[in-house]
């Protein structure tokens, strides 16, 4: 995830702190429209405070409709 990058935060890391599968950040770089239940882009998004939508590609803006 490009926001990862950005905020250098390692997939690791972000499975650590969320409790998400470590694999998940890589499964869904690889293959963008995986299926990722609400309760998971919830936890990323809260984690690294940006919006759902801004995840899932529907804005550039990680903080619109917060």
């Amino acid at each position: 995830m490009k926001i990862l990058e950005e905020r250098n935060i390692t997939a690791y890391r972000l499975s650590k702190e969320t409790g998400i599968s470590l694999s998940l950040p890589s499964k869904w770089k690889e293959k963008p429209s995986s299926k990722v239940s609400s309760e998971i882009l919830v936890a990323i998004a809260d984690y690294l405070d940006c919006s759902v939508d801004y995840l899932l590609g529907r804005t550039e803006n990680p903080n619109l409709n917060k």
